[in-house]
């Protein structure tokens, strides 16, 4: 489980595709403290396994995972390259404060971003979301965007859904989400306890 709050800027610096899967080679220097073998970490939203760990004199290091062809196809970590940068969360532990919200790290669909609006210290940041997953989004609520937990400040269903979020400088400087233009594609997770609600509720009916 994750917090949406993002630790560390990674750099994918090698990628390696194969028939059904990629390994991706990833450097980062915070999410890797006290890592090991087997551990979580979230990639744009997108946890993964730590299979490697190449650690570097100057306490760096470039980390291993393999990425099956379900999670390429699924998330936008299909179209990430070498040289890009990417969001590296560590998965949280019971000392951990839950400064977002509740996050798995199963991206329930790609989004893309439609328009950008600066602000005096902020921008608002439009983003188009897949027709199935535009139920799961409420003003105020919370969802995961690359891997950031944000507060939705606006949405709207027609004549296509789309949600905004608002973001201060920190998070344009220390995450991909400063970087993102109009066409790019974004992960996203909607929050969990709509979806069981929803099932549930279904469940009795």
């Amino acid at each position: 489980m994750f917090t949406g709050i993002v630790e560390e800027l990674g750099t994918l610096v090698v990628r390696e595709d194969g028939a059904d899967s990629a390994v991706l080679r990833i450097r980062a220097r915070k999410a890797l403290q006290d890592v090991a073998l087997g551990d979580s970490i979230a990639v744009n939203g997108v946890c993964l396994t730590v299979t490697g760990v190449e650690p570097a004199p100057d306490g760096s290091g470039v980390w291993s995972t393999d990425v099956m062809a379900e999670t390429l196809r699924r998330s936008s970590l299909g179209t990430t390259g070498s040289g890009d940068r990417v969001n590296l969360e560590r998965a949280v532990t019971p000392q951990t404060r839950l400064g977002g919200h509740i996050v798995q790290g199963h991206v329930d669909g790609v989004g893309t971003v439609v328009s950008r609006t600066p602000g005096d210290d902020w921008e608002v940041v439009r983003i188009a979301v897949p027709t199935e997953l535009a139920r799961y989004v409420v003003e105020k609520g919370s969802i995961t965007v690359d891997g950031v937990s944000l507060t939705v400040s606006a949405l709207a269903d027609h004549p296509e859904p789309w949600f905004e979020v608002s973001l201060i400088p920190t998070t344009l400087r220390e995450t991909t989400l400063g970087d993102r233009a109009p066409g790019d594609r974004v992960n996203l997770e909607v929050d969990v306890i709509a979806k069981y609600v929803e099932r549930l509720l279904g469940a009795r009916r």
